[in-house]
């Protein structure tokens, strides 16, 4: 049963990358500032609020977003020191609230139902907004309504630094003179379709009739008719670092023979980051586990900045092999494992790859999507007998 006396207050870490960066120097304050790779091929990961009135955006090619912005500050990134100050925002977070989601490494939602009877909801989360950038030095945005939408669209309105109550009732009024393309779900296509038909605003959308809007665009129709109308059941998923993905390889016969053995690795590492991918995750801890001919097991781990790519997490992997591997035991059994687990969408590492390389994993990913992740893999995953 649905109750509506929900509080749910959506915190968002206001330009996430480029507020680290600012932290590490000042100088770049104020100014037009665009995070990832400083060659002509490489890509935008992020860029500050500065930088998007030349109408520069994250996944834009560099080069273009220079010839917009010739007087643009270029940084490299840092995803280790990024990785660092999510990890810290996430331990102020779970020291205050009672319940929270980790929705990406730098928003949370926190369920705050219940405590407007005791502290008062818009105070607690305005105190929290005080604590997380008094120990962070991190700007934050916050809002605060019956639902996630709501309170993540209105965070959205009210960037940067800003804060805003939406009481309950006001959801649909809130949400109407909205353009349609502030609504979670609806994409450059289905927006192009919206537009087509006239439909500009939320107040618009809400007044197609459902069964039109299931006709045109599927259960997704019906979805966005009552996201338009501000109607949004989804709880708050509790936020479990432990949760984990991995993969383990028992030989039919022991080996020594590193060639194989690392071409295993490779193999299996291609195979759970593809995981990772398909469910919208990120890793920030690497485990590798070796079982020897006698039973004897060892592992160990390392924390690394979050990411879901192929090459940058096997890069880890055979490091950690390394510090196990001995040759004089044959190896009966590897194992490796992705904890510390985020929702994220970094397809691929914005800060080191070329557009090239981008659209390489975009295609292999559309292709195992489509046939299966065995249909195509890497060429190092390959042993020959």
């Amino acid at each position: 049963m649905v109750t509506y006396d929900r509080h749910i207050a959506h915190l968002d870490l206001d330009t996430f990358f480029v507020s680290v960066e600012c932290l590490h120097n000042p100088k770049l304050k104020g100014k037009p500032v665009l995070i990832g790779g400083s060659g002509d091929r490489g890509v935008v990961a992020a860029c500050s609020y500065e930088a998007r009135k030349f109408g520069i955006h994250s996944a834009m090619p560099m080069a273009v977003a220079r010839r917009l912005c010739s007087d643009a500050v270029i940084v490299k990134g840092d995803f280790e020191a990024y990785s660092k100050y999510s990890r810290l925002v996430t331990d102020v977070v779970r020291d205050t609230v009672p319940l929270f989601e980790k929705a990406s490494i730098d928003e949370f939602y926190i369920d705050l139902s219940g405590m407007d009877k005791f502290f008062g909801c818009n105070l607690f989360t305005k105190e929290l907004k005080k604590k997380v950038t008094s120990e962070s030095g991190l700007p934050v945005s916050w809002a605060l309504a019956s639902n996630k939408l709501i309170s993540k669209v209105a965070t959205n309105e009210v960037k940067p630094s800003g804060q805003i109550e939406i009481p309950f009732g006001n959801e649909k009024g809130y949400l109407a003179p909205l353009s349609v393309m502030k609504i979670p779900g609806i994409g450059q296509k289905t927006g192009i379709t919206l537009l087509r038909m006239g439909v500009e605003t939320v107040k618009v959308l809400s007044e197609i009739p459902v069964e039109m809007m299931t006709q045109l665009l599927g259960k997704n129709g019906t979805e966005l008719h009552r996201r338009a109308n501000g109607i949004d059941e989804s709880p708050v998923i509790p936020f479990h670092e432990q949760k984990s993905i991995s993969t383990e390889n028992t030989f039919q016969q022991d080996t020594t023979d590193l060639r194989f053995l690392h071409s295993e690795l490779s193999r299996m590492t291609e195979k759970i980051a593809f995981e990772l991918r398909k469910q919208n995750k990120l890793t920030g801890c690497v485990t590798v586990k070796i079982r020897y001919s006698d039973f004897e097991t060892h592992t160990t781990q390392k924390s690394i900045s979050y990411s879901n790519s192929d090459h940058t997490l096997y890069k880890t992997v055979k490091e950690l092999f390394g510090k196990l591997f001995q040759r004089r035991l044959l190896v009966r059994l590897i194992g490796i494992r992705f904890t510390d687990l985020v929702p994220g969408n970094y397809q691929i590492n914005l800060f080191e790859d070329t557009q090239e390389q981008i659209r390489l994993y975009q295609a292999i990913d559309r292709i195992k999507y489509q046939f299966g992740e065995k249909f195509i893999q890497k060429a190092s995953g390959f042993h020959r007998d």
